[in-house]
């Protein structure tokens, strides 16, 4: 592997490289967030004379996410707990004729943690008791979540599990279709850290395979202004630790079997496995869906897909301060492409596979100095099939074949020293691009070379056409088509053209390094970082990414304020890059696809400022919420290609993004738990566009609220279970003002549209509505639609009064119990029932938008899964 970079980005790497034996050789304090951020719990019990005690019952539990784990002192009164995610957390030890003893303790890192606990007598004062906190005082807006609430969650997005649990969890977040979501009014900017190894490429089933909900152990869901560790994509940083065998002595697992609507069934498998030393943890999930995509109709056209994966996780304690770890994962979506009512010939189909190796190293220099080193492998393998007859596709017929290899490291050394916690570290990443594409026009009306002035200048095919000179010769009412594109003439098949073909290969290098501080003065808390980037693709930059955070701790109010601020460094989408980038460069653009001639994509720099506060609210409710400001030079997107799931980059000159999220959440009250999360997003984008691939008509040419912009989401989560044996009841309700949809602008746009297009947005003019075979051809007034907000006449405005998808309230629940057959807690029996859209309510995530094209609400569904644990 060969990464090509220039001599400034050597040197800091150099730096960093000596920064790091610098910082190992000192080891004098406890360390900082490292590049893999699961901890290790671990102390020592000691009754009132000193002595060591065994046999106590040690609990650490976090009680808003309700994470927890269990263990017994051993012989020589020590206890340990693994894989600990980051959050604040409450040890307690307890045993008969001891009062329990209770510390708190905050994992940020993967240096362990040794504490010493001294139970006392029953009866008498207890000297170690430090009261629950569920406050973080830290500056950075944040959201964690527990597998124990995935697991319960009512959802079943194929092969999209993650993604739901998100978008369920975070109000910062508005959901998208197939597995998409826009993270405070992005995209997809989204990091995911898994174990320590960065992926920021896109993570849905469109583009690769992202872990199973059920692999999962916990996440910190970063939306603040996030530290210099963190870099590429950076409006949501997605934190999991995986689950693990290591100290499992006793295996467990699980098996899920599910059958449910749309002719869905699958299976889902866990073990683990272990000791002291040794972990090792296997998940094997099996799927297969009617409805895989969100689809363009209500009820599902040509959408059958599958989904394989197997992830295994292995851990090795090889001493008592060296450490292992391996992450292995491989995936393989298939599925067609969903038809519309206008397309019912089409037979598209798509392939996806996807590698990935991560093996990682640890050392403790002692107590308080951590190493983490990194290396990665991954791969995404994108085959995309058009119809056997090219002529069944509508306008274009298209295939492609493309590569996505990440090689990569991120190492990482931390310390602290008094009040300060140091972390420096490197990431260096090489990703290959191969992309194959080709594309025929099978529509003559598409690119037509010629008009019919006799009926209002009206398209007309008249294949064999080529030459505009031809058009008077062949009928003198027959004029030249202005705005034909003429590079697209020899490639459109009805005029007896060729395919067009692509092909490319090039390689993205990025090397960072970083250093962040983080400083505990009382009830203050500071952190300041510095981050440099180096990009070197189809084009070169480098980037300086300051990072500074603030919070300070109101003990008697339970109050904790925080305001922070990133400079980041924003990298294109590696995503179809290479032709994306070529048709904006002036090439394709001009001559094939008539776009206007620009650069390649290029990086981006944004400011981001976070102002919130977490507020503890009685004994029993934590609320945390936070205002954002985001300014962006060079704001991605993408531009999807009519029908099909393929989607190109693109990049707008700026975006200026705000709004604020909030969360409310409860303890465990006697079984009962609930949250509550609200958003509101303002996106506002500003030309011009670069990338893409087929010229748009009618882009904006000024500020514009794009699909990302949603003024409000909310979702409030309610689950019971009295007891571990008890049945168990989830439920969630999702509200969704409606994202920007550009489509419709006006009821002019409506009556454009086809039957089945009008009756897909609702459209109706007084008590008339469209149907899929009876359009509505004039509407003198009373016009509007039910699925989407068209603006009243006169008041449409691309950036303060844009048209939306309509408002929409969606029900989910499940019952269950988690140990059905009353066997004890060896051998589990479980069954669940669970039911998405309650209300069948057909809804719109959106509508031929130019950035994802038309997709619907999944319909009322059903789900029954019978498992088994142990």
């Amino acid at each position: 592997m060969r990464f090509v970079g220039h001599s400034k980005i050597c040197h800091h790497l150099i730096l960093a490289g000596a920064g790091l034996m610098w910082l190992a050789a000192a080891g004098q304090a406890r360390a900082g967030q490292a590049a893999s951020s699961a901890g290790t719990v671990s102390g020592t019990v000691t009754d009132p004379s000193g002595a060591v005690v065994a046999g106590a019952q040690c609990v650490i539990r976090n009680a808003v996410t309700n994470y927890r784990q269990e263990t017994t002192t051993d012989t020589s009164g020590v206890f340990r707990f693994s894989n600990v995610p980051p959050n604040s957390y409450d040890v307690s030890v307890t045993l008969s004729g001891f009062n329990t003893a209770t510390q708190t303790v905050d994992v940020r890192n993967a240096v362990p943690i040794a504490l010493t606990i001294a139970l006392t007598l029953a009866g008498a004062e207890q000297t170690v008791n430090v009261s629950a906190s569920v406050l973080e005082d830290v500056p950075l807006a944040h959201q964690d979540v527990d597998a124990s609430a995935i697991d319960k969650l009512p959802m079943f997005d194929p092969a999209a599990g993650l993604s739901s649990a998100i978008t369920f969890s975070s109000g910062a977040v508005a959901a998208d279709a197939n597995g998409f979501f826009h993270p405070m009014g992005d995209h997809s900017q989204t990091t995911f850290i898994i174990d320590g190894q960065p992926i920021s490429d896109q993570q849905s089933k469109l583009f690769s395979t992202q872990l199973p909900a059920n692999v999962v152990q916990s996440m910190e869901m970063i939306t603040g202004a996030s530290d210099a560790q963190y870099g590429d994509k950076s409006s949501l940083v997605v934190n999991a630790t995986t689950k693990s065998g290591l100290g499992a002595t006793k295996p467990y697992g699980s098996l899920d079997v599910y059958a449910g609507s749309f002719a869905t069934y699958g299976e889902a498998a866990t073990y683990g496995i272990g000791s002291e030393k040794f972990g090792s943890f296997t998940a094997v999930n099996l799927l297969r869906s009617g409805r895989f995509l969100d689809s363009p109709e209500f009820l599902p056209i040509h959408d059958i897909g599958n989904n394989e994966n197997i992830f295994e996780r292995l851990d090795f304690q090889l001493t008592g301060t060296d450490s292992l770890h391996l992450d292995l994962f491989v995936a393989r979506n298939w599925f067609q492409a969903p038809n519309s009512y206008d397309q019912l010939s089409q037979d598209q189909r798509q392939r996806v596979l996807t590698w990935n190796v991560a093996p990682s190293y640890q050392h403790t220099f002692n107590a308080r100095t951590l190493l983490s080193v990194n290396v990665y492998g991954r791969r995404d393998q994108v085959d995309y099939y058009g119809s056997r007859d090219p002529f069944n596709d509508n306008p274009v017929a298209v295939s492609q074949s493309r590569f996505l290899t990440n090689f990569g490291e991120r190492s990482g050394l931390s310390m602290v020293r008094g009040r300060q916690t140091i972390s420096i570290g490197t990431e260096i990443q090489q990703t290959r691009l191969d992309e194959s594409f080709t594309l025929g026009i099978t529509n003559a009306n598409f690119n037509p070379v010629c008009l019919d002035a006799n009926a209002g200048n009206a398209p007309l095919g008249l294949p064999g056409i080529t030459d505009p000179a031809q058009c008077s010769s062949v009928n003198p009412g027959y004029v030249a088509n202005p705005g034909l594109l003429p590079g697209l003439v020899p490639f459109d098949l009805t005029r007896g053209g060729q395919f067009f073909n692509f092909y490319g290969r090039h390689n993205i290098n990025q090397e960072a390094v970083y250093i962040t501080d983080q400083i505990n003065l009382g009830h203050w808390t500071v952190t300041a970082g510095l981050r440099d980037d180096q990009y070197n693709g189809l084009t070169s930059a480098n980037g300086w990414q300051p990072r500074f955070g603030l919070s300070y701790q109101v003990q008697p109010t339970g109050t904790v304020l925080r305001v922070s601020y990133a400079r980041t460094f924003e990298s294109p989408y590696n995503e179809n890059l290479l032709l994306s980038s070529a048709a904006g460069a002036g090439g394709l653009a001009q001559n094939v696809f008539g776009a206007a001639a620009s650069v390649p994509i290029q990086p981006g720099a944004r400011n981001q400022f976070n102002a919130g506060l977490e507020q503890k609210l009685g004994p029993y409710l934590l609320f945390s919420g936070d205002y954002f400001w985001k300014y962006t030079h060079n704001a991605y997107d993408f531009d999807v290609l009519f029908n099909t799931p393929i989607t190109f980059p693109i990049a707008w000159n700026n975006s200026k993004i705000d709004g604020f999220s909030a969360r409310l959440s409860t303890i465990d009250v006697h079984g009962f738990q609930a949250y509550f999360t609200m958003g509101h997003v303002r996106a506002r984008f500003f030309p011009p566009e670069n990338g893409g691939l087929i010229a748009q008509s009618g882009l904006p040419t000024g500020a514009f609220r794009i699909d990302h912009d949603q003024a409000f989401q909310q979702t409030t989560s309610l689950r019971y279970q009295k007891n571990k044996d008890a049945p168990w009841f989830s439920f969630i309700w999702r509200y969704d003002s409606g994202e920007v949809n550009g489509a419709v602008t006006t009821i002019g746009d409506a009556l454009a549209l086809t039957a089945a297009q009008q009756a897909d947005i609702g459209f109706f003019c007084g008590n008339v509505y469209a149907t899929r075979t009876q359009p509505i051809t004039s509407c003198p007034s009373g016009g509007g639609a039910t699925r989407v907000v068209i603006p009243k006449a006169g008041t449409y405005n691309i950036d303060t009064n844009p048209p939306r998808i309509a408002p929409r309230n969606l029900f989910d629940a499940s019952v269950g119990t988690d140990n059905l057959l009353h066997s004890g807690d060896t051998r589990l029996v479980s069954l669940r029932f669970t039911v998405t859209n309650l209300t069948n309510k057909e809804a719109l995530y959106n509508f031929l938008s130019t950035f994802s094209g038309t997709h619907f609400i999944e319909p009322r569904s059903y789900q029954v899964t019978l498992g088994y644990a142990f």
